[in-house]
């Protein structure tokens, strides 16, 4: 409950005390899922009495030692919030009620795209479709301002609420498959959009956090195009594995698409590779293949692997089935199951230096031992958890030579957490 008081202690430039305290608690992270407390679920309750704020813990099934140190960090953040008077944290059970959203799924796959009209939402239904083959799968239309979705599955609603009252998905059928769907575009029934950005994030919002799945394996989200407030949203509440982008070989859909692969490993989100779409043309009449963008080089130009390479065919405009897509979609579909399960392995030789979590002093310790023992010409690789480029200059001293005599020197940002370093010593 909030007590009527609490308005008092809040003043008008500041926002309630219950979003305060929300918001700090946000920055508290559960250290074995990588998420924060409100994204693993720890959050049964937040009450508050005047200046007084105990919040209930679903803490009681991690180890004693765990639950202690989640609470203590809890707490602490509780206590840091102006106006707080006093601040407890009860450990509670998990609520046996509550619905999973978003978060009762083993795996999250974002579809993105840098521009519209690459055929984002084509890839995503069609992925999603090959996904449910072998597994539960959901599809998530994100796409508030342009949802796609139910018009590329031939979907409409109304959406219907289980007995709690929360949105239950529609369900597309194949012969052996189903697939769930969740997007606003079947509340709607083909209204424009026009959302602004608050209303168009609680919508989103609600929906990830209230959505009754029946699925639980594996969600594909259709992103809206761009790296808009919905995009950002996303990454910021749903722990997305891994990130496919769709782009065609046209230029400048190219570097636009290069920017989006680094935005989205800044925000810790790995990329599990690209979908160049409608590049070539195979036509009917002469039996040609036609490259439809002479000269792009997707490869060269994306900093991540290609996953699927699709043509601008007519057999990708038909209505997608669940478990039944063309032998591209499906191949897409285990390229990036494949992508996702090593997500977050880094290639590095067996001599490698690795300084991931060392303190500075060691970092610097270790590179120069390793270095100073090898001999010239020989190849010195580092792992590093921060971008290790300025690692050249304390080379070059090494050496005592300039940073431009280090030879071969390349970074290569493998995961979002993990850089790869090489060079040749002088």
């Amino acid at each position: 409950m909030t007590d009527p008081q609490q308005a008092d202690s809040d003043s008008e430039d500041e926002p309630p005390l219950h979003d305060r305290v929300e918001s700090a608690l946000r920055a508290v992270r559960d250290p074995d899922a990588g998420v924060n407390v409100f994204e693993a679920g720890l959050v049964e309750s937040i009450d508050i009495d005047g200046t007084s704020v105990t919040v209930q813990a679903a803490v009681t099934e991690f180890g004693d030692e765990n639950a202690r140190g989640i609470m203590q960090a809890m707490l602490q953040a509780v206590r840091d919030v102006a106006d707080v008077g006093s601040a407890h944290v009860e450990p509670v059970a998990p609520s046996s009620n509550g619905v999973g959203g978003v978060a009762g799924f083993d795996n999250i796959i974002a579809v993105a795209s840098a521009k519209g009209g690459v055929g984002k939402s084509t890839v995503s239904t069609g992925l999603a479709c090959a996904l449910a083959a072998d597994r539960s799968t959901g599809l998530f239309d994100a796409d508030i301002h342009g949802p796609n979705v139910p018009s590329l599955l031939d979907l409409s609603g109304p959406i219907h609420s289980d007995d709690d009252g929360n949105p239950l998905p529609v369900n597309a059928s194949g012969a052996d498959a189903t697939l769930d769907v969740m997007s606003v575009g079947l509340m709607e029934s083909g209204a424009p959009l026009a959302w602004r950005g608050a209303m168009a994030h609680d919508a989103l919002t609600e929906l990830f956090e209230t959505t009754a799945w029946r699925a639980d394996d594996t969600l594909v989200i259709d992103l809206p195009p761009g790296t808009g407030d919905v995009v950002l949203t996303t990454l910021q509440e749903v722990s997305v594995d891994g990130v496919v982008v769709v782009t065609t070989p046209f230029q400048s859909s190219l570097d636009d698409t290069a920017r989006s692969i680094e935005l989205f490993r800044d925000n810790d989100v790995p990329v599990l590779g690209a979908v160049v779409n409608m590049g070539t043309f195979d036509c009917p009449s002469c039996g040609d293949t036609h490259d439809l963008f002479p000269g792009s080089s997707p490869e060269e130009k994306l900093d991540a692997p290609v996953l699927s390479h699709l043509p601008f065919s007519t057999e990708f405009q038909e209505t997608p089935v669940p478990g039944d897509v063309p032998s591209a979609l499906q191949q897409l579909g285990d390229a990036v199951v494949e992508a996702a399960e090593t997500a977050w392995d880094i290639e590095v030789p067996d001599d490698v230096v690795d300084i991931r979590d060392d303190p500075p002093e060691r970092r610097r310790e270790k590179v120069a031992d390793r270095f100073i023992s090898l001999e010239s010409g020989s190849t010195f690789t580092l792992v590093s958890d921060r971008d290790p480029t300025p690692v050249r200059e304390f080379l070059a001293g090494l050496s005592d030579c300039s940073p431009a005599e280090i030879d071969g020197f390349s970074v290569d940002r493998q995961t979002p957490t993990d850089w790869v370093l090489t060079a040749t010593k002088p």
